[in-house]
Protein backbone atom coordinates (compact mmCIF):
# COMPACT_ATOMS: atom_id res chain seq x y z
CA UNK A 1 0.00 0.00 0.00
CA UNK A 2 2.82 2.40 0.90
CA UNK A 3 4.47 1.75 -2.49
CA UNK A 4 1.23 2.56 -4.32
CA UNK A 5 0.88 5.82 -2.38
CA UNK A 6 4.43 6.88 -3.20
CA UNK A 7 3.82 6.21 -6.92
CA UNK A 8 0.66 8.31 -6.79
CA UNK A 9 2.55 11.07 -4.96
CA UNK A 10 5.33 11.03 -7.53
CA UNK A 11 2.91 11.35 -10.45
CA UNK A 12 1.04 14.18 -8.73
CA UNK A 13 4.22 16.12 -8.07
CA UNK A 14 5.48 15.66 -11.63
CA UNK A 15 2.16 17.03 -12.90
CA UNK A 16 2.39 19.99 -10.53
CA UNK A 17 5.92 20.74 -11.65
CA UNK A 18 4.91 20.58 -15.32
CA UNK A 19 2.05 22.98 -14.71
CA UNK A 20 4.27 25.51 -12.96
CA UNK A 21 7.23 25.20 -15.32
CA UNK A 22 5.50 27.12 -18.10
CA UNK A 23 4.76 30.02 -15.78
CA UNK A 24 8.31 29.90 -14.50
CA UNK A 25 9.60 30.04 -18.04
CA UNK A 26 7.66 33.23 -18.69
CA UNK A 27 8.88 34.76 -15.44
CA UNK A 28 12.44 33.80 -16.31
CA UNK A 29 12.28 35.54 -19.66
CA UNK A 30 10.87 38.64 -18.06
CA UNK A 31 13.43 38.80 -15.25
CA UNK A 32 16.39 37.99 -17.47
CA UNK A 33 15.35 40.86 -19.70
CA UNK A 34 15.78 43.28 -16.83
CA UNK A 35 18.79 41.66 -15.26
CA UNK A 36 21.30 44.19 -16.47
CA UNK A 37 19.26 47.12 -15.19
CA UNK A 38 18.74 45.50 -11.79
CA UNK A 39 22.39 44.66 -11.37
CA UNK A 40 23.50 48.19 -12.24
CA UNK A 41 20.99 49.57 -9.74
CA UNK A 42 21.61 47.20 -6.83
CA UNK A 43 24.71 45.11 -7.38
CA UNK A 44 27.53 46.79 -5.47
CA UNK A 45 30.10 45.48 -3.03
CA UNK A 46 28.06 46.82 -0.11
CA UNK A 47 24.53 45.75 -1.18
CA UNK A 48 22.71 42.52 -0.32
CA UNK A 49 19.67 41.61 -2.42
CA UNK A 50 17.21 39.35 -0.59
CA UNK A 51 14.36 37.46 -2.27
CA UNK A 52 11.30 38.45 -0.26
CA UNK A 53 7.59 37.89 -0.11
CA UNK A 54 5.43 40.95 -0.80
CA UNK A 55 4.45 43.68 1.64
CA UNK A 56 1.67 46.25 1.58
CA UNK A 57 2.17 47.55 5.14
CA UNK A 58 5.06 47.42 7.60
CA UNK A 59 3.90 47.82 11.17
CA UNK A 60 4.95 45.31 13.85
CA UNK A 61 2.17 46.40 16.20
CA UNK A 62 -0.45 45.29 13.70
CA UNK A 63 1.09 42.53 11.61
CA UNK A 64 3.33 39.88 13.12
CA UNK A 65 4.53 38.37 9.86
CA UNK A 66 7.44 40.22 8.35
CA UNK A 67 11.13 39.44 8.25
CA UNK A 68 11.74 43.11 7.54
CA UNK A 69 10.37 44.24 10.94
CA UNK A 70 13.52 43.34 12.86
CA UNK A 71 15.69 45.39 10.50
CA UNK A 72 13.70 48.62 10.80
CA UNK A 73 12.41 48.34 14.37
CA UNK A 74 13.74 47.31 17.80
CA UNK A 75 11.93 45.88 20.79
CA UNK A 76 12.62 46.22 24.48
CA UNK A 77 14.08 42.73 24.27
CA UNK A 78 15.54 40.58 21.50
CA UNK A 79 16.58 36.97 20.94
CA UNK A 80 20.11 35.68 20.54
CA UNK A 81 21.40 32.78 18.42
CA UNK A 82 19.91 30.26 20.87
CA UNK A 83 16.59 32.13 21.08
CA UNK A 84 17.23 33.29 24.62
CA UNK A 85 15.82 36.69 25.61
CA UNK A 86 18.49 39.41 25.75
CA UNK A 87 18.41 43.21 26.25
CA UNK A 88 17.65 45.53 23.35
CA UNK A 89 16.00 48.93 23.91
CA UNK A 90 15.73 47.90 27.55
CA UNK A 91 19.18 47.57 29.08
CA UNK A 92 17.81 45.65 32.08
CA UNK A 93 14.61 44.65 33.88
CA UNK A 94 13.32 42.99 37.00
CA UNK A 95 10.09 41.28 38.01
CA UNK A 96 8.35 41.90 41.35
CA UNK A 97 6.58 38.63 42.12
CA UNK A 98 4.62 40.24 44.95
CA UNK A 99 3.01 42.88 42.74
CA UNK A 100 3.29 41.11 39.36
CA UNK A 101 5.18 44.06 37.91
CA UNK A 102 7.86 44.11 35.24
CA UNK A 103 10.12 47.15 35.53
CA UNK A 104 12.12 47.93 32.37
CA UNK A 105 15.08 50.32 32.41
CA UNK A 106 15.62 51.80 28.96
CA UNK A 107 18.87 52.61 27.20
CA UNK A 108 19.90 56.24 27.21
CA UNK A 109 20.75 58.16 24.09
CA UNK A 110 18.58 56.16 21.68
CA UNK A 111 17.05 58.19 18.85
CA UNK A 112 14.49 57.47 16.16
CA UNK A 113 15.59 57.37 12.55
CA UNK A 114 14.21 60.92 12.15
CA UNK A 115 16.45 62.16 14.99
CA UNK A 116 13.77 62.45 17.70
CA UNK A 117 14.51 61.09 21.17
CA UNK A 118 13.21 57.62 22.09
CA UNK A 119 11.47 57.54 25.50
CA UNK A 120 9.26 55.40 27.69
CA UNK A 121 6.21 57.19 26.22
CA UNK A 122 6.90 55.43 22.91
CA UNK A 123 6.72 52.06 24.65
CA UNK A 124 3.47 52.93 26.39
CA UNK A 125 1.98 54.21 23.12
CA UNK A 126 2.97 51.03 21.24
CA UNK A 127 1.54 48.61 23.80
CA UNK A 128 -1.69 50.59 24.13
CA UNK A 129 -1.97 50.66 20.35
CA UNK A 130 -1.67 46.87 20.21
CA UNK A 131 -4.17 46.41 23.04
CA UNK A 132 -6.75 48.77 21.52
CA UNK A 133 -9.44 46.50 20.01
CA UNK A 134 -10.28 49.12 17.37
CA UNK A 135 -6.89 48.46 15.77
CA UNK A 136 -7.56 44.69 15.41
CA UNK A 137 -3.89 43.83 15.99
CA UNK A 138 -2.99 40.23 15.11
CA UNK A 139 -0.93 40.01 18.30
CA UNK A 140 -3.29 41.69 20.80
CA UNK A 141 -3.92 38.48 22.75
CA UNK A 142 -0.21 38.31 23.63
CA UNK A 143 -0.68 41.33 25.90
CA UNK A 144 -4.02 40.54 27.56
CA UNK A 145 -2.41 40.15 30.98
CA UNK A 146 -1.26 43.80 31.10
CA UNK A 147 -3.46 45.77 33.50
CA UNK A 148 -1.63 49.08 33.31
CA UNK A 149 1.46 50.76 31.87
CA UNK A 150 3.26 53.43 33.87
CA UNK A 151 6.11 55.70 32.78
CA UNK A 152 7.47 57.40 35.93
CA UNK A 153 10.30 58.91 33.85
CA UNK A 154 11.68 58.83 30.31
CA UNK A 155 13.85 55.79 30.97
CA UNK A 156 11.45 53.57 32.96
CA UNK A 157 8.42 51.47 31.99
CA UNK A 158 6.37 49.55 34.55
CA UNK A 159 3.97 46.86 33.36
CA UNK A 160 1.36 45.79 35.90
CA UNK A 161 0.15 42.26 35.10
CA UNK A 162 -2.88 40.41 36.41
CA UNK A 163 -0.70 37.34 37.02
CA UNK A 164 2.84 36.16 36.36
CA UNK A 165 3.48 35.62 32.64
CA UNK A 166 6.99 34.53 31.74
CA UNK A 167 6.10 34.80 28.04
CA UNK A 168 5.90 38.57 28.42
CA UNK A 169 9.65 38.98 27.95
CA UNK A 170 9.35 37.21 24.58
CA UNK A 171 6.50 39.49 23.59
CA UNK A 172 8.56 42.55 24.45
CA UNK A 173 10.60 41.81 21.31
CA UNK A 174 7.81 43.53 19.34
CA UNK A 175 9.05 46.58 17.44
CA UNK A 176 8.35 49.85 19.27
CA UNK A 177 6.56 52.62 17.34
CA UNK A 178 7.28 56.40 17.47
CA UNK A 179 4.51 58.15 19.38
CA UNK A 180 5.39 61.51 17.84
CA UNK A 181 4.63 60.17 14.37
CA UNK A 182 1.38 58.33 15.11
CA UNK A 183 -0.39 59.89 18.07
CA UNK A 184 -3.95 60.88 17.19
CA UNK A 185 -3.87 59.10 13.82
CA UNK A 186 -5.64 56.01 12.50
CA UNK A 187 -2.76 53.57 12.71
CA UNK A 188 -4.45 51.06 10.42
CA UNK A 189 -4.58 53.45 7.45
CA UNK A 190 -1.86 56.00 8.12
CA UNK A 191 0.88 56.45 5.53
CA UNK A 192 3.41 55.53 8.23
CA UNK A 193 2.76 51.91 7.29
CA UNK A 194 4.39 52.59 3.92
CA UNK A 195 7.00 55.00 5.34
CA UNK A 196 7.99 53.40 8.65
CA UNK A 197 10.70 54.70 10.94
CA UNK A 198 12.12 52.79 13.88
CA UNK A 199 15.22 52.44 16.00
CA UNK A 200 16.56 49.33 14.23
CA UNK A 201 19.84 48.80 12.36
CA UNK A 202 18.37 49.78 8.97
CA UNK A 203 16.07 52.53 7.72
CA UNK A 204 13.71 52.53 4.74
CA UNK A 205 14.93 54.66 1.81
CA UNK A 206 12.71 53.67 -1.09
CA UNK A 207 9.70 51.41 -1.66
CA UNK A 208 8.56 50.51 -5.15
CA UNK A 209 5.33 48.63 -4.45
CA UNK A 210 5.40 45.06 -5.70
CA UNK A 211 9.03 45.39 -6.82
CA UNK A 212 11.47 46.11 -4.02
CA UNK A 213 12.08 47.82 -0.66
CA UNK A 214 15.44 49.53 -0.23
CA UNK A 215 17.03 49.79 3.22
CA UNK A 216 20.22 51.57 4.22
CA UNK A 217 22.12 51.21 7.45
CA UNK A 218 20.98 53.46 10.27
CA UNK A 219 23.94 55.64 11.27
CA UNK A 220 22.22 56.50 14.55
CA UNK A 221 21.61 52.86 15.55
CA UNK A 222 22.28 52.27 19.25
CA UNK A 223 23.80 48.82 18.72
CA UNK A 224 26.64 47.43 16.65
CA UNK A 225 27.08 49.41 13.44
CA UNK A 226 26.00 47.26 10.47
CA UNK A 227 28.75 46.27 8.06
CA UNK A 228 26.48 46.01 5.02
CA UNK A 229 25.46 49.44 3.68
CA UNK A 230 22.32 48.55 1.71
CA UNK A 231 19.79 45.71 1.80
CA UNK A 232 17.23 45.27 -0.95
CA UNK A 233 14.10 43.24 -0.19
CA UNK A 234 13.30 42.29 -3.78
CA UNK A 235 9.71 41.08 -4.08
CA UNK A 236 9.80 37.55 -5.50
CA UNK A 237 6.88 35.61 -3.97
CA UNK A 238 7.36 32.45 -6.05
CA UNK A 239 10.05 30.13 -4.67
CA UNK A 240 10.89 28.70 -8.09
CA UNK A 241 11.53 32.17 -9.47
CA UNK A 242 13.72 32.93 -6.45
CA UNK A 243 15.82 29.87 -7.25
CA UNK A 244 16.21 31.03 -10.85
CA UNK A 245 17.21 34.53 -9.77
CA UNK A 246 19.76 33.14 -7.32
CA UNK A 247 21.37 31.29 -10.22
CA UNK A 248 21.27 34.34 -12.48
CA UNK A 249 22.88 36.53 -9.82
CA UNK A 250 19.85 38.77 -9.31
CA UNK A 251 19.51 37.62 -5.70
CA UNK A 252 22.18 37.10 -3.05
CA UNK A 253 20.01 35.33 -0.48
CA UNK A 254 16.61 33.63 -0.52
CA UNK A 255 14.57 30.90 1.09
CA UNK A 256 13.53 28.23 -1.42
CA UNK A 257 11.94 24.79 -1.43
CA UNK A 258 13.92 21.60 -0.76
CA UNK A 259 13.38 20.50 -4.39
CA UNK A 260 14.78 23.73 -5.79
CA UNK A 261 17.67 23.62 -3.30
CA UNK A 262 18.88 20.32 -4.80
CA UNK A 263 20.05 22.15 -7.92
CA UNK A 264 22.56 24.13 -5.83
CA UNK A 265 24.28 21.17 -4.17
CA UNK A 266 27.10 20.94 -6.70
CA UNK A 267 27.19 24.58 -7.77
CA UNK A 268 30.24 26.68 -6.93
CA UNK A 269 29.70 30.05 -5.29
CA UNK A 270 26.73 29.23 -3.05
CA UNK A 271 26.20 28.21 0.56
CA UNK A 272 23.20 26.06 1.50
CA UNK A 273 21.74 26.62 4.96
CA UNK A 274 19.41 23.81 6.05
CA UNK A 275 18.00 25.36 9.22
CA UNK A 276 15.69 23.76 11.74
CA UNK A 277 12.48 25.59 12.53
CA UNK A 278 9.46 25.43 14.80
CA UNK A 279 7.39 25.95 11.63
CA UNK A 280 4.70 23.34 11.01
CA UNK A 281 2.09 22.75 8.32
CA UNK A 282 -1.40 21.41 8.78
CA UNK A 283 -4.91 21.39 7.37
CA UNK A 284 -6.99 24.06 9.11
CA UNK A 285 -10.72 23.32 9.18
CA UNK A 286 -13.13 26.25 9.34
CA UNK A 287 -15.53 25.46 12.19
CA UNK A 288 -17.60 28.51 11.26
CA UNK A 289 -18.33 26.76 7.97
CA UNK A 290 -21.73 25.00 8.12
CA UNK A 291 -20.27 21.61 7.17
CA UNK A 292 -17.50 21.44 9.80
CA UNK A 293 -19.65 23.14 12.40
CA UNK A 294 -22.20 20.35 11.96
CA UNK A 295 -19.78 17.45 11.42
CA UNK A 296 -16.86 18.18 13.74
CA UNK A 297 -16.14 14.46 14.20
CA UNK A 298 -14.75 14.10 10.67
CA UNK A 299 -11.57 16.03 11.53
CA UNK A 300 -10.20 13.38 13.89
CA UNK A 301 -11.30 10.64 11.49
CA UNK A 302 -9.62 12.20 8.45
CA UNK A 303 -6.39 12.80 10.35
CA UNK A 304 -5.69 9.06 10.24
CA UNK A 305 -5.95 9.05 6.43
CA UNK A 306 -2.80 11.13 5.77
CA UNK A 307 0.57 9.43 5.31
CA UNK A 308 2.72 12.16 6.84
CA UNK A 309 6.01 10.37 6.37
CA UNK A 310 5.32 10.04 2.67
CA UNK A 311 4.76 13.81 2.56
CA UNK A 312 8.03 14.49 4.39
CA UNK A 313 9.84 12.17 1.98
CA UNK A 314 8.22 13.29 -1.28
CA UNK A 315 7.59 17.01 -0.74
CA UNK A 316 10.30 17.98 1.75
CA UNK A 317 12.82 15.40 0.52
CA UNK A 318 13.41 14.49 4.15
CA UNK A 319 14.09 18.11 5.17
CA UNK A 320 11.60 18.11 8.04
CA UNK A 321 9.71 15.68 10.23
CA UNK A 322 6.23 14.31 10.83
CA UNK A 323 4.05 16.62 12.96
CA UNK A 324 1.55 15.63 15.63
CA UNK A 325 1.55 18.69 17.94
CA UNK A 326 1.99 22.47 17.81
CA UNK A 327 4.60 22.20 20.60
CA UNK A 328 6.61 19.33 19.19
CA UNK A 329 9.92 21.17 18.73
CA UNK A 330 10.79 21.88 22.33
CA UNK A 331 10.76 20.77 25.93
CA UNK A 332 6.99 21.20 26.29
CA UNK A 333 6.21 18.50 23.76
CA UNK A 334 3.99 15.66 24.99
CA UNK A 335 5.42 12.66 23.16
CA UNK A 336 2.86 10.34 24.73
CA UNK A 337 -0.21 11.76 22.98
CA UNK A 338 -2.09 10.10 20.12
CA UNK A 339 -0.10 10.85 16.96
CA UNK A 340 -2.73 9.91 14.37
CA UNK A 341 -0.33 7.65 12.51
CA UNK A 342 -1.37 6.57 9.03
CA UNK A 343 -4.34 4.19 9.35
CA UNK A 344 -7.05 4.53 6.66
CA UNK A 345 -9.04 1.68 8.20
CA UNK A 346 -9.31 3.72 11.40
CA UNK A 347 -10.68 6.66 9.39
CA UNK A 348 -13.48 4.53 7.97
CA UNK A 349 -14.18 2.97 11.36
CA UNK A 350 -14.69 6.39 13.03
CA UNK A 351 -16.80 7.74 10.18
CA UNK A 352 -19.09 4.72 10.10
CA UNK A 353 -19.39 4.69 13.88
CA UNK A 354 -20.68 8.27 13.59
CA UNK A 355 -23.31 7.38 11.00
CA UNK A 356 -21.46 8.02 7.74
CA UNK A 357 -22.18 5.64 4.85
CA UNK A 358 -20.39 5.26 1.53
CA UNK A 359 -22.46 5.88 -1.59
CA UNK A 360 -20.72 5.69 -4.96
CA UNK A 361 -17.37 5.84 -3.18
CA UNK A 362 -18.13 9.03 -1.17
CA UNK A 363 -19.27 9.10 2.45
CA UNK A 364 -22.63 10.72 3.18
CA UNK A 365 -24.61 11.44 6.33
CA UNK A 366 -28.15 12.82 6.49
CA UNK A 367 -27.87 14.07 2.94
CA UNK A 368 -24.48 15.79 3.46
CA UNK A 369 -21.53 14.58 1.38
CA UNK A 370 -18.07 14.43 2.89
CA UNK A 371 -16.86 17.05 0.46
CA UNK A 372 -14.67 20.15 0.83
CA UNK A 373 -11.83 22.18 -0.69
CA UNK A 374 -8.36 22.77 0.76
CA UNK A 375 -7.21 26.27 -0.17
CA UNK A 376 -3.54 27.23 -0.62
CA UNK A 377 -1.91 30.59 -1.19
CA UNK A 378 -0.17 31.37 -4.46
CA UNK A 379 3.59 30.97 -4.74
CA UNK A 380 4.12 28.36 -2.02
CA UNK A 381 4.66 25.17 -3.99
CA UNK A 382 5.43 23.15 -0.87
CA UNK A 383 1.98 23.83 0.55
CA UNK A 384 0.35 23.20 -2.82
CA UNK A 385 2.15 19.85 -3.12
CA UNK A 386 1.17 18.90 0.43
CA UNK A 387 -2.46 19.79 -0.19
CA UNK A 388 -2.47 17.84 -3.46
CA UNK A 389 -1.21 14.71 -1.74
CA UNK A 390 -3.63 15.12 1.16
CA UNK A 391 -6.58 15.51 -1.22
CA UNK A 392 -5.59 12.35 -3.10
CA UNK A 393 -5.23 10.32 0.10
CA UNK A 394 -8.52 11.63 1.49
CA UNK A 395 -10.28 10.71 -1.74
CA UNK A 396 -8.97 7.18 -1.31
CA UNK A 397 -10.91 6.82 1.97
CA UNK A 398 -14.16 8.26 0.62
CA UNK A 399 -13.85 12.05 1.02
CA UNK A 400 -14.39 14.22 -2.05
CA UNK A 401 -11.56 16.72 -1.51
CA UNK A 402 -10.17 19.21 -4.02
CA UNK A 403 -7.42 21.85 -3.91
CA UNK A 404 -7.74 25.53 -4.81
CA UNK A 405 -4.89 28.03 -5.15
CA UNK A 406 -5.90 31.61 -4.36
CA UNK A 407 -4.08 34.93 -4.29
CA UNK A 408 -6.07 36.12 -1.25
CA UNK A 409 -7.39 34.17 1.72
CA UNK A 410 -11.04 34.45 2.70
CA UNK A 411 -10.72 33.14 6.26
CA UNK A 412 -14.44 33.28 6.92
CA UNK A 413 -15.50 31.83 3.59
CA UNK A 414 -12.99 29.04 3.01
CA UNK A 415 -13.69 25.45 4.08
CA UNK A 416 -10.14 24.33 4.84
CA UNK A 417 -6.68 25.84 4.41
CA UNK A 418 -3.12 24.53 4.29
CA UNK A 419 -1.97 26.53 7.32
CA UNK A 420 1.45 27.19 8.77
CA UNK A 421 2.37 28.30 12.30
CA UNK A 422 5.21 27.92 14.70
CA UNK A 423 7.51 29.66 17.14
CA UNK A 424 10.85 28.63 18.63
CA UNK A 425 10.21 30.81 21.67
CA UNK A 426 7.82 30.52 24.62
CA UNK A 427 5.08 27.84 24.31
CA UNK A 428 2.42 30.52 24.81
CA UNK A 429 3.38 31.94 21.43
CA UNK A 430 1.18 30.62 18.61
CA UNK A 431 -0.93 28.51 20.96
CA UNK A 432 -2.96 30.97 23.05
CA UNK A 433 -3.77 33.25 20.13
CA UNK A 434 -4.20 30.43 17.59
CA UNK A 435 -6.35 27.94 19.54
CA UNK A 436 -7.96 30.20 22.16
CA UNK A 437 -11.60 31.08 21.56
CA UNK A 438 -11.96 34.33 19.58
CA UNK A 439 -8.24 35.14 19.80
CA UNK A 440 -6.47 37.18 17.15
CA UNK A 441 -4.93 34.38 15.09
CA UNK A 442 -7.71 31.81 15.55
CA UNK A 443 -8.65 31.68 11.88
CA UNK A 444 -10.45 28.33 12.25
CA UNK A 445 -13.07 29.60 14.75
CA UNK A 446 -11.97 26.72 16.96
CA UNK A 447 -13.46 26.79 20.46
CA UNK A 448 -12.82 24.31 23.25
CA UNK A 449 -13.45 25.31 26.88
CA UNK A 450 -10.89 22.87 28.28
CA UNK A 451 -8.22 24.12 25.87
CA UNK A 452 -9.03 27.72 26.84
CA UNK A 453 -8.74 26.84 30.51
CA UNK A 454 -5.38 25.08 30.18
CA UNK A 455 -3.81 27.76 27.98
CA UNK A 456 -5.01 30.41 30.43
CA UNK A 457 -3.52 28.59 33.39
CA UNK A 458 -0.23 27.94 31.57
CA UNK A 459 0.36 31.62 30.84
CA UNK A 460 -0.46 32.68 34.38
CA UNK A 461 2.11 30.65 36.28
CA UNK A 462 5.85 31.02 36.55
CA UNK A 463 6.19 27.52 38.01
CA UNK A 464 8.11 25.72 35.26
CA UNK A 465 7.00 22.21 36.23
CA UNK A 466 3.38 23.30 36.45
CA UNK A 467 3.56 25.01 33.05
CA UNK A 468 4.87 21.81 31.48
CA UNK A 469 2.00 19.90 33.03
CA UNK A 470 -0.59 22.34 31.68
CA UNK A 471 0.88 22.30 28.17
CA UNK A 472 1.03 18.51 28.11
CA UNK A 473 -2.63 18.41 29.14
CA UNK A 474 -3.40 21.00 26.45
CA UNK A 475 -1.89 18.71 23.81
CA UNK A 476 -3.91 15.78 25.12
CA UNK A 477 -7.11 17.81 24.82
CA UNK A 478 -6.27 18.75 21.24
CA UNK A 479 -6.09 15.10 20.27
CA UNK A 480 -9.64 14.57 21.52
CA UNK A 481 -10.96 17.47 19.43
CA UNK A 482 -8.46 18.35 16.70
CA UNK A 483 -8.44 21.88 15.28
CA UNK A 484 -6.07 20.85 12.46
CA UNK A 485 -4.69 17.77 10.83
CA UNK A 486 -1.02 18.33 11.68
CA UNK A 487 1.24 17.32 8.80
CA UNK A 488 4.93 18.18 9.08
CA UNK A 489 7.56 20.44 10.54
CA UNK A 490 9.46 22.15 7.74
CA UNK A 491 13.15 22.95 7.62
CA UNK A 492 14.00 26.39 6.21
CA UNK A 493 16.36 26.07 3.25
CA UNK A 494 18.24 29.28 2.50
CA UNK A 495 20.64 29.65 -0.40
CA UNK A 496 23.18 32.43 -0.11
CA UNK A 497 25.98 33.86 -2.17
CA UNK A 498 29.16 32.43 -0.63
CA UNK A 499 30.40 35.97 0.02
CA UNK A 500 27.80 36.57 2.74
CA UNK A 501 29.38 35.91 6.13
CA UNK A 502 27.79 35.96 9.58
CA UNK A 503 24.67 33.80 9.16
CA UNK A 504 24.25 31.52 12.20
CA UNK A 505 23.31 28.15 10.72
CA UNK A 506 22.29 26.51 14.02
CA UNK A 507 19.70 29.10 15.06
CA UNK A 508 16.21 27.55 15.21
CA UNK A 509 13.92 29.72 13.10
CA UNK A 510 10.23 30.44 13.50
CA UNK A 511 7.12 30.62 11.35
CA UNK A 512 7.97 31.04 7.64
CA UNK A 513 11.62 30.56 8.59
CA UNK A 514 11.68 34.03 10.13
CA UNK A 515 14.69 34.86 12.29
CA UNK A 516 17.69 34.51 10.01
CA UNK A 517 18.35 38.28 10.26
CA UNK A 518 18.57 38.27 14.07
CA UNK A 519 22.26 39.37 13.93
CA UNK A 520 22.20 41.31 10.66
CA UNK A 521 24.55 43.98 12.07
CA UNK A 522 27.29 41.31 12.21
CA UNK A 523 26.89 40.18 8.59
CA UNK A 524 29.38 41.24 5.99
CA UNK A 525 29.97 40.86 2.27
CA UNK A 526 33.42 39.58 1.44
CA UNK A 527 34.90 40.58 -1.89
CA UNK A 528 34.76 37.80 -4.44
CA UNK A 529 38.06 36.52 -5.81
CA UNK A 530 36.57 34.00 -8.20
Amino acid sequence: MRGKIKRVIASLLISALCITSTACGLDSAKTNGTKGKEQSEFDTSSTLVYGSTDYTSINPALYEHGEINSLIFSGLTAHDAKNQVVPALAKSWEFNDKTNEYIFHLREGVVWQDGEKFTSEDVKFTLETIMNPENASEIASNYEDILSIETPDEQTVILQLNAPNVAMLDYMTVGILPKHRLEGKDITTDSFNQNPIGTGPYRLIKWEMGQYIQLEKNDSYYGTEPKIETIIFKIVPDEKVRAMQLQSGELDLAQISPKDAKSFEKKVGYTIYDMKTADYRGILYNFANPFFKKHREVVNALSYAIDRQAIVDAVLLGEGEVAYSPLQMGEYCNEGIEKFSYNPARTKEILEKNGWEQKNGIYEKNGDKLQFTITCGEGDQVRIDMATICAQQLREVGADVTVAVESNVDWEGQEAYLIGWGSPFDPDDHTYKVFGTNKGANYSSYSNKKVDELLGKARKTDDHALRKQYYKQFQEELTKDLPYTFLAYVDAIYISNKNIKGITKDTVLGHHGVGIFWNIADWELEESHS
